[in-house]
Protein backbone atom coordinates (compact mmCIF):
# COMPACT_ATOMS: atom_id res chain seq x y z
CA UNK A 1 0.00 0.00 0.00
CA UNK A 2 1.42 3.39 -1.03
CA UNK A 3 1.66 6.43 1.22
CA UNK A 4 -1.29 8.04 -0.53
CA UNK A 5 -3.49 4.95 -0.01
CA UNK A 6 -2.32 4.59 3.60
CA UNK A 7 -3.24 8.21 4.31
CA UNK A 8 -6.65 7.72 2.73
CA UNK A 9 -7.23 4.52 4.74
CA UNK A 10 -6.26 6.30 7.96
CA UNK A 11 -8.73 9.05 7.17
CA UNK A 12 -11.55 6.59 6.58
CA UNK A 13 -10.62 4.76 9.79
CA UNK A 14 -10.85 8.00 11.78
CA UNK A 15 -14.24 8.79 10.25
CA UNK A 16 -15.48 5.29 11.03
CA UNK A 17 -14.35 5.66 14.65
CA UNK A 18 -16.17 8.99 14.93
CA UNK A 19 -19.36 7.53 13.42
CA UNK A 20 -19.18 4.54 15.77
CA UNK A 21 -18.86 6.88 18.75
CA UNK A 22 -21.86 8.90 17.57
CA UNK A 23 -23.88 5.71 17.00
CA UNK A 24 -23.10 4.53 20.53
CA UNK A 25 -24.33 7.84 21.95
CA UNK A 26 -27.53 7.67 19.89
CA UNK A 27 -28.15 4.08 21.01
CA UNK A 28 -27.78 5.11 24.66
CA UNK A 29 -30.16 8.05 24.19
CA UNK A 30 -32.69 5.81 22.43
CA UNK A 31 -32.46 3.17 25.16
CA UNK A 32 -33.09 5.85 27.79
CA UNK A 33 -36.04 7.20 25.83
CA UNK A 34 -37.82 3.89 25.26
CA UNK A 35 -40.34 2.80 27.90
CA UNK A 36 -39.82 -0.29 29.97
CA UNK A 37 -42.04 -3.24 29.05
CA UNK A 38 -45.30 -3.03 30.97
CA UNK A 39 -48.71 -4.57 30.73
CA UNK A 40 -51.35 -2.53 28.96
CA UNK A 41 -50.67 1.03 27.78
CA UNK A 42 -46.98 1.85 27.80
CA UNK A 43 -46.12 5.00 29.79
CA UNK A 44 -44.11 7.70 28.13
CA UNK A 45 -40.68 8.05 29.77
CA UNK A 46 -40.07 11.43 31.38
CA UNK A 47 -38.45 13.86 28.97
CA UNK A 48 -34.70 14.30 29.51
CA UNK A 49 -35.41 18.05 29.30
CA UNK A 50 -37.91 18.01 32.17
CA UNK A 51 -37.45 20.21 35.27
CA UNK A 52 -36.21 18.42 38.37
CA UNK A 53 -39.63 18.68 40.02
CA UNK A 54 -42.99 20.41 39.86
CA UNK A 55 -42.47 23.92 41.23
CA UNK A 56 -43.85 25.13 44.54
CA UNK A 57 -46.73 27.31 43.41
CA UNK A 58 -48.30 29.89 45.72
CA UNK A 59 -51.87 29.55 46.91
CA UNK A 60 -54.03 31.97 44.95
CA UNK A 61 -56.73 33.39 47.20
CA UNK A 62 -60.13 32.70 45.71
CA UNK A 63 -59.18 29.51 43.81
CA UNK A 64 -59.70 25.89 44.81
CA UNK A 65 -58.77 22.76 42.84
CA UNK A 66 -59.78 19.12 42.67
CA UNK A 67 -58.95 16.13 40.47
CA UNK A 68 -60.59 12.75 39.94
CA UNK A 69 -60.34 9.53 37.97
CA UNK A 70 -63.34 9.34 35.62
CA UNK A 71 -61.91 6.77 33.17
CA UNK A 72 -62.75 9.02 30.22
CA UNK A 73 -60.36 6.87 28.17
CA UNK A 74 -57.90 5.09 30.43
CA UNK A 75 -58.14 3.50 33.85
CA UNK A 76 -55.71 4.09 36.66
CA UNK A 77 -55.07 7.80 36.18
CA UNK A 78 -56.67 11.11 37.15
CA UNK A 79 -58.26 12.62 34.06
CA UNK A 80 -60.64 15.37 35.22
CA UNK A 81 -59.83 18.56 37.08
CA UNK A 82 -62.09 21.24 38.54
CA UNK A 83 -61.21 24.78 39.60
CA UNK A 84 -63.70 26.88 41.57
CA UNK A 85 -63.21 30.66 41.38
CA UNK A 86 -64.49 33.25 43.87
CA UNK A 87 -67.45 35.51 43.04
CA UNK A 88 -66.37 38.57 41.08
CA UNK A 89 -63.46 36.79 39.33
CA UNK A 90 -62.48 38.42 36.02
CA UNK A 91 -61.90 35.99 33.15
CA UNK A 92 -59.90 36.47 29.95
CA UNK A 93 -58.95 33.96 27.29
CA UNK A 94 -57.39 33.23 23.93
CA UNK A 95 -58.23 30.22 21.81
CA UNK A 96 -57.26 28.36 18.68
CA UNK A 97 -58.33 29.89 15.38
CA UNK A 98 -58.61 26.42 13.85
CA UNK A 99 -61.69 26.14 11.63
CA UNK A 100 -62.33 22.71 13.18
CA UNK A 101 -62.09 23.84 16.81
CA UNK A 102 -63.81 21.78 19.45
CA UNK A 103 -67.26 22.41 20.94
CA UNK A 104 -65.76 23.42 24.29
CA UNK A 105 -63.63 26.10 22.61
CA UNK A 106 -66.66 27.56 20.81
CA UNK A 107 -68.62 27.46 24.08
CA UNK A 108 -65.87 29.30 26.01
CA UNK A 109 -65.62 31.97 23.33
CA UNK A 110 -69.36 32.53 23.40
CA UNK A 111 -69.41 32.80 27.20
CA UNK A 112 -66.53 35.26 27.35
CA UNK A 113 -68.35 37.42 24.84
CA UNK A 114 -71.51 37.56 26.95
CA UNK A 115 -72.60 39.70 29.89
CA UNK A 116 -71.41 38.69 33.37
CA UNK A 117 -72.99 39.43 36.73
CA UNK A 118 -70.45 41.27 38.89
CA UNK A 119 -70.99 38.97 41.86
CA UNK A 120 -71.02 35.69 39.92
CA UNK A 121 -68.58 32.95 40.79
CA UNK A 122 -66.92 30.88 38.08
CA UNK A 123 -65.49 27.44 37.44
CA UNK A 124 -63.24 25.60 35.00
CA UNK A 125 -63.61 21.87 34.33
CA UNK A 126 -61.17 19.99 32.13
CA UNK A 127 -60.93 16.39 30.97
CA UNK A 128 -58.12 14.53 29.22
CA UNK A 129 -58.40 11.44 27.02
CA UNK A 130 -61.06 12.77 24.65
CA UNK A 131 -61.00 16.11 22.79
CA UNK A 132 -64.76 16.27 22.11
CA UNK A 133 -63.78 17.72 18.73
CA UNK A 134 -65.40 16.98 15.37
CA UNK A 135 -68.30 15.32 17.17
CA UNK A 136 -71.18 17.28 15.62
CA UNK A 137 -74.21 18.24 17.70
CA UNK A 138 -73.18 15.65 20.30
CA UNK A 139 -70.19 17.87 21.12
CA UNK A 140 -72.30 20.76 22.39
CA UNK A 141 -74.63 18.33 24.15
CA UNK A 142 -71.64 17.00 26.09
CA UNK A 143 -70.43 20.50 26.95
CA UNK A 144 -73.88 21.51 28.18
CA UNK A 145 -74.18 18.37 30.31
CA UNK A 146 -70.76 18.80 31.95
CA UNK A 147 -70.98 22.56 32.56
CA UNK A 148 -74.58 22.21 33.69
CA UNK A 149 -73.66 19.58 36.27
CA UNK A 150 -70.86 21.76 37.64
CA UNK A 151 -73.09 24.85 37.71
CA UNK A 152 -75.79 22.98 39.63
CA UNK A 153 -73.32 21.52 42.13
CA UNK A 154 -71.62 24.87 42.79
CA UNK A 155 -74.73 27.05 42.65
CA UNK A 156 -73.64 29.32 39.81
CA UNK A 157 -74.87 30.13 36.30
CA UNK A 158 -73.81 27.67 33.60
CA UNK A 159 -72.64 30.71 31.64
CA UNK A 160 -69.82 31.03 34.18
CA UNK A 161 -68.59 27.44 33.85
CA UNK A 162 -65.81 27.02 31.27
CA UNK A 163 -64.80 23.62 29.97
CA UNK A 164 -61.91 22.15 28.01
CA UNK A 165 -61.28 18.71 26.60
CA UNK A 166 -58.08 17.22 25.23
CA UNK A 167 -57.26 13.86 23.69
CA UNK A 168 -58.53 11.83 20.77
CA UNK A 169 -60.44 13.72 18.05
CA UNK A 170 -63.64 12.44 16.44
CA UNK A 171 -64.99 10.25 19.24
CA UNK A 172 -68.07 11.21 21.30
CA UNK A 173 -67.20 12.34 24.81
CA UNK A 174 -68.54 9.87 27.42
CA UNK A 175 -69.68 12.82 29.50
CA UNK A 176 -71.73 10.75 31.94
CA UNK A 177 -68.44 9.48 33.37
CA UNK A 178 -67.45 13.09 34.09
CA UNK A 179 -70.78 14.28 35.48
CA UNK A 180 -70.84 11.27 37.81
CA UNK A 181 -67.59 12.54 39.36
CA UNK A 182 -68.73 16.13 39.89
CA UNK A 183 -69.95 15.55 43.48
CA UNK A 184 -66.60 13.98 44.41
CA UNK A 185 -64.74 16.87 42.77
CA UNK A 186 -66.76 19.48 44.64
CA UNK A 187 -66.29 17.65 47.94
CA UNK A 188 -62.50 17.51 47.52
CA UNK A 189 -61.87 21.14 46.45
CA UNK A 190 -58.66 22.38 48.06
CA UNK A 191 -56.63 25.56 47.71
CA UNK A 192 -53.39 23.53 47.61
CA UNK A 193 -54.35 20.93 44.98
CA UNK A 194 -53.03 22.73 41.90
CA UNK A 195 -50.41 20.06 41.17
CA UNK A 196 -53.09 17.35 41.10
CA UNK A 197 -55.04 19.52 38.68
CA UNK A 198 -51.96 19.87 36.46
CA UNK A 199 -51.49 16.10 36.35
CA UNK A 200 -55.14 15.43 35.54
CA UNK A 201 -54.98 17.35 32.26
CA UNK A 202 -51.96 15.48 30.85
CA UNK A 203 -52.26 13.30 27.74
CA UNK A 204 -48.92 12.29 26.17
CA UNK A 205 -47.19 14.74 28.52
CA UNK A 206 -44.38 13.18 30.54
CA UNK A 207 -44.40 15.75 33.34
CA UNK A 208 -46.84 18.20 34.90
CA UNK A 209 -46.14 21.83 34.04
CA UNK A 210 -46.34 24.79 36.39
CA UNK A 211 -44.92 28.30 36.83
CA UNK A 212 -45.38 31.22 39.22
CA UNK A 213 -44.51 34.84 39.90
CA UNK A 214 -45.09 37.47 42.56
CA UNK A 215 -45.35 41.24 42.10
CA UNK A 216 -45.37 44.01 44.67
CA UNK A 217 -48.57 45.96 44.24
CA UNK A 218 -49.84 49.03 46.03
CA UNK A 219 -50.61 47.74 49.51
CA UNK A 220 -49.79 44.09 49.03
CA UNK A 221 -48.31 41.29 46.97
CA UNK A 222 -49.96 40.07 43.77
CA UNK A 223 -49.49 36.36 43.08
CA UNK A 224 -49.66 34.44 39.80
CA UNK A 225 -49.70 30.66 39.31
CA UNK A 226 -50.19 28.75 36.08
CA UNK A 227 -50.43 25.18 34.81
CA UNK A 228 -50.35 23.80 31.28
CA UNK A 229 -50.51 20.63 29.25
CA UNK A 230 -48.94 20.04 25.88
CA UNK A 231 -46.50 17.66 24.24
CA UNK A 232 -47.61 17.00 20.66
CA UNK A 233 -49.79 18.78 18.10
CA UNK A 234 -47.98 21.97 19.06
CA UNK A 235 -47.90 24.85 16.58
CA UNK A 236 -50.21 27.33 18.25
CA UNK A 237 -52.27 29.96 16.52
CA UNK A 238 -53.30 31.90 19.63
CA UNK A 239 -51.88 30.26 22.70
CA UNK A 240 -51.09 26.60 23.17
CA UNK A 241 -52.83 23.40 24.05
CA UNK A 242 -54.44 23.90 27.46
CA UNK A 243 -53.18 26.61 29.82
CA UNK A 244 -54.79 27.93 33.00
CA UNK A 245 -53.31 30.89 34.83
CA UNK A 246 -54.65 32.24 38.10
CA UNK A 247 -53.91 35.49 39.90
CA UNK A 248 -55.34 37.29 42.91
CA UNK A 249 -54.94 40.68 41.20
CA UNK A 250 -57.76 43.21 41.25
CA UNK A 251 -58.25 44.04 37.58
CA UNK A 252 -61.18 44.34 35.19
CA UNK A 253 -61.86 41.66 32.60
CA UNK A 254 -61.27 44.23 29.85
CA UNK A 255 -57.80 45.16 31.11
CA UNK A 256 -56.97 41.53 31.84
CA UNK A 257 -57.82 40.61 28.24
CA UNK A 258 -55.70 43.47 26.87
CA UNK A 259 -52.64 42.35 28.82
CA UNK A 260 -53.12 38.68 27.92
CA UNK A 261 -53.60 39.35 24.22
CA UNK A 262 -50.45 41.49 24.09
CA UNK A 263 -48.26 38.70 25.46
CA UNK A 264 -49.44 35.74 23.38
CA UNK A 265 -47.40 36.23 20.20
CA UNK A 266 -43.98 36.25 21.88
CA UNK A 267 -44.75 33.34 24.21
CA UNK A 268 -47.21 30.64 23.19
CA UNK A 269 -47.32 31.67 19.54
CA UNK A 270 -43.52 31.43 19.42
CA UNK A 271 -43.23 27.70 20.06
CA UNK A 272 -43.59 24.63 17.86
CA UNK A 273 -43.04 20.92 18.31
CA UNK A 274 -44.44 19.46 15.11
CA UNK A 275 -46.13 22.27 13.10
CA UNK A 276 -49.64 20.97 13.90
CA UNK A 277 -52.22 23.25 15.53
CA UNK A 278 -54.71 21.61 17.89
CA UNK A 279 -58.49 21.80 17.59
CA UNK A 280 -58.67 22.40 21.33
CA UNK A 281 -56.07 25.08 22.15
CA UNK A 282 -57.23 27.26 25.02
CA UNK A 283 -55.67 29.68 27.48
CA UNK A 284 -57.86 30.93 30.30
CA UNK A 285 -56.63 33.62 32.69
CA UNK A 286 -58.60 34.23 35.89
CA UNK A 287 -58.12 37.15 38.31
CA UNK A 288 -59.94 36.66 41.62
CA UNK A 289 -59.40 40.17 43.00
CA UNK A 290 -58.52 38.71 46.42
CA UNK A 291 -55.08 40.34 46.80
CA UNK A 292 -54.64 43.08 49.38
CA UNK A 293 -53.00 45.17 46.68
CA UNK A 294 -54.97 47.97 45.10
CA UNK A 295 -56.72 47.63 41.74
CA UNK A 296 -54.68 47.67 38.55
CA UNK A 297 -56.67 50.28 36.70
CA UNK A 298 -54.09 52.26 34.71
CA UNK A 299 -52.24 49.95 32.31
CA UNK A 300 -49.56 52.65 31.89
CA UNK A 301 -48.70 52.62 35.60
CA UNK A 302 -45.71 50.92 37.20
CA UNK A 303 -47.69 48.17 38.94
CA UNK A 304 -49.53 47.32 35.73
CA UNK A 305 -46.26 47.11 33.82
CA UNK A 306 -44.69 44.96 36.54
CA UNK A 307 -47.74 42.69 36.55
CA UNK A 308 -47.67 42.33 32.77
CA UNK A 309 -43.96 41.50 32.83
CA UNK A 310 -44.54 38.88 35.53
CA UNK A 311 -47.44 37.37 33.61
CA UNK A 312 -45.28 37.27 30.49
CA UNK A 313 -42.62 35.40 32.48
CA UNK A 314 -45.14 32.78 33.63
CA UNK A 315 -46.46 32.38 30.08
CA UNK A 316 -42.93 32.06 28.68
CA UNK A 317 -41.93 29.46 31.25
CA UNK A 318 -45.03 27.36 30.58
CA UNK A 319 -44.49 27.66 26.81
CA UNK A 320 -40.88 26.52 27.16
CA UNK A 321 -41.94 23.58 29.34
CA UNK A 322 -44.31 22.46 26.59
CA UNK A 323 -41.41 22.40 24.11
CA UNK A 324 -39.16 20.61 26.61
CA UNK A 325 -41.88 17.95 26.77
CA UNK A 326 -42.21 17.69 23.00
CA UNK A 327 -43.03 14.12 22.05
CA UNK A 328 -39.73 12.24 21.87
CA UNK A 329 -37.67 15.41 22.34
CA UNK A 330 -34.04 15.28 23.48
CA UNK A 331 -32.98 18.83 22.49
CA UNK A 332 -34.40 22.27 23.39
CA UNK A 333 -33.67 24.72 20.58
CA UNK A 334 -33.97 28.49 20.27
CA UNK A 335 -34.11 29.83 16.72
CA UNK A 336 -32.99 33.46 16.91
CA UNK A 337 -33.57 35.60 13.79
CA UNK A 338 -32.24 39.16 13.50
CA UNK A 339 -31.77 41.66 10.70
CA UNK A 340 -35.17 41.10 9.04
CA UNK A 341 -36.98 43.84 7.14
CA UNK A 342 -40.02 43.51 9.44
CA UNK A 343 -41.36 41.41 12.31
CA UNK A 344 -43.52 39.27 10.02
CA UNK A 345 -40.50 38.22 7.95
CA UNK A 346 -38.48 37.49 11.08
CA UNK A 347 -41.30 35.23 12.30
CA UNK A 348 -41.60 33.48 8.92
CA UNK A 349 -37.90 32.65 8.82
CA UNK A 350 -37.79 31.50 12.44
CA UNK A 351 -40.80 29.22 12.06
CA UNK A 352 -39.60 27.83 8.72
CA UNK A 353 -36.40 26.70 10.44
CA UNK A 354 -38.14 25.52 13.63
CA UNK A 355 -40.70 23.46 11.71
CA UNK A 356 -38.34 21.94 9.14
CA UNK A 357 -38.23 18.13 9.49
CA UNK A 358 -34.77 18.19 7.89
CA UNK A 359 -33.44 20.69 10.43
CA UNK A 360 -35.12 18.90 13.35
CA UNK A 361 -33.82 15.45 12.38
CA UNK A 362 -30.32 16.85 11.86
CA UNK A 363 -30.51 18.22 15.41
CA UNK A 364 -31.66 14.82 16.66
CA UNK A 365 -28.68 13.20 14.93
CA UNK A 366 -26.32 15.89 16.29
CA UNK A 367 -25.39 16.78 12.72
CA UNK A 368 -24.19 20.38 12.22
CA UNK A 369 -25.91 20.53 8.83
CA UNK A 370 -26.29 24.29 8.42
CA UNK A 371 -27.20 23.76 4.76
CA UNK A 372 -30.64 22.68 5.94
CA UNK A 373 -31.02 26.02 7.70
CA UNK A 374 -30.15 27.75 4.42
CA UNK A 375 -32.85 25.73 2.65
CA UNK A 376 -35.45 26.58 5.31
CA UNK A 377 -34.70 30.30 5.00
CA UNK A 378 -35.11 30.07 1.23
CA UNK A 379 -38.51 28.38 1.41
CA UNK A 380 -39.91 30.69 4.10
CA UNK A 381 -41.27 33.29 1.69
CA UNK A 382 -39.50 36.07 3.58
CA UNK A 383 -37.11 38.48 1.93
CA UNK A 384 -33.55 37.16 2.07
CA UNK A 385 -30.25 37.84 0.30
CA UNK A 386 -27.76 35.00 0.06
CA UNK A 387 -24.75 37.31 0.25
CA UNK A 388 -25.97 39.07 3.42
CA UNK A 389 -26.91 36.00 5.44
CA UNK A 390 -25.02 34.97 8.56
CA UNK A 391 -25.75 31.61 10.19
CA UNK A 392 -24.51 30.67 13.65
CA UNK A 393 -24.75 27.69 15.97
CA UNK A 394 -24.25 29.06 19.46
CA UNK A 395 -21.42 31.63 19.21
CA UNK A 396 -19.85 29.94 16.18
CA UNK A 397 -20.37 31.62 12.80
CA UNK A 398 -20.78 28.84 10.23
CA UNK A 399 -21.72 30.76 7.10
CA UNK A 400 -21.56 34.37 5.96
CA UNK A 401 -21.21 36.48 2.82
CA UNK A 402 -22.85 33.81 0.68
CA UNK A 403 -20.37 31.08 1.60
CA UNK A 404 -19.03 28.91 4.41
CA UNK A 405 -17.27 31.09 6.99
CA UNK A 406 -13.44 31.01 6.94
CA UNK A 407 -13.49 30.18 10.67
CA UNK A 408 -15.83 27.20 10.20
CA UNK A 409 -14.71 24.16 12.17
CA UNK A 410 -16.72 20.98 11.52
CA UNK A 411 -15.42 19.26 14.64
CA UNK A 412 -16.33 22.14 16.96
CA UNK A 413 -19.75 22.53 15.32
CA UNK A 414 -20.45 18.81 15.74
CA UNK A 415 -19.36 18.94 19.39
CA UNK A 416 -21.77 21.85 19.98
CA UNK A 417 -24.67 19.80 18.59
CA UNK A 418 -24.16 17.22 21.34
CA UNK A 419 -25.57 19.64 23.91
CA UNK A 420 -29.18 19.52 25.12
CA UNK A 421 -29.78 23.27 24.77
CA UNK A 422 -28.96 24.81 21.39
CA UNK A 423 -29.25 28.19 19.68
CA UNK A 424 -29.52 28.54 15.91
CA UNK A 425 -28.86 32.14 14.91
CA UNK A 426 -29.73 33.76 11.59
CA UNK A 427 -28.92 37.37 10.72
CA UNK A 428 -30.62 38.33 7.47
CA UNK A 429 -28.64 41.57 7.23
CA UNK A 430 -31.58 43.50 5.76
CA UNK A 431 -33.15 45.47 8.62
CA UNK A 432 -33.66 45.72 12.37
CA UNK A 433 -36.56 43.35 13.05
CA UNK A 434 -35.94 40.27 15.19
CA UNK A 435 -37.81 37.23 16.48
CA UNK A 436 -37.02 34.22 18.63
CA UNK A 437 -39.00 30.99 18.58
CA UNK A 438 -38.44 27.72 20.39
CA UNK A 439 -38.61 24.15 19.11
CA UNK A 440 -37.20 20.69 19.75
CA UNK A 441 -35.63 17.91 17.73
CA UNK A 442 -37.59 15.22 15.87
CA UNK A 443 -36.73 11.66 16.90
CA UNK A 444 -38.12 8.23 16.08
CA UNK A 445 -39.83 8.31 19.47
CA UNK A 446 -42.23 10.93 18.07
CA UNK A 447 -43.37 8.37 15.50
CA UNK A 448 -43.75 5.66 18.15
CA UNK A 449 -45.90 7.87 20.38
CA UNK A 450 -48.22 9.02 17.61
CA UNK A 451 -48.44 5.70 15.78
CA UNK A 452 -50.11 4.03 18.77
CA UNK A 453 -51.83 7.10 20.24
CA UNK A 454 -55.33 5.64 19.92
CA UNK A 455 -54.41 2.08 20.91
Amino acid sequence: MGKKDAKKAAGWKAKAKKLKSKLTKLEKRLAAALPKATSGKKPNPVSPLAPAAFPALPVIAGVEFAAAEAQVRYAGRTDVMLARLAPGTAIAGVFTRSSTRAACVLDCQAKLGGKVAADAGAAIIVNSGNANAFTGAAGQEAVDAVTGAVASALGMPASRVFSSSTGVIGEPLPYARITAKVPDLVASLDTTAIERAARAIMTTDTFAKGAMAEVQGEGGVIRIAGIAKGSGMIAPDMATMLVYIFTDAKISAVNLQKILSRQVDDTFNAITVDSDTSTSDALILAATGQSRAGEIADLRGKVAKDFEAALRGVMMELAHQVVRDGEGATKFVEVRVTGATDAADAHRVAMAIANSPLVKTAIAGEDANWGRVVAAIGKSGARADRDRLKISFGDMVLAENGWRAPSYDEEKASAYMEGQELVIGVDLGLGKAAKSVWTCDLTHRYIDINADYRS
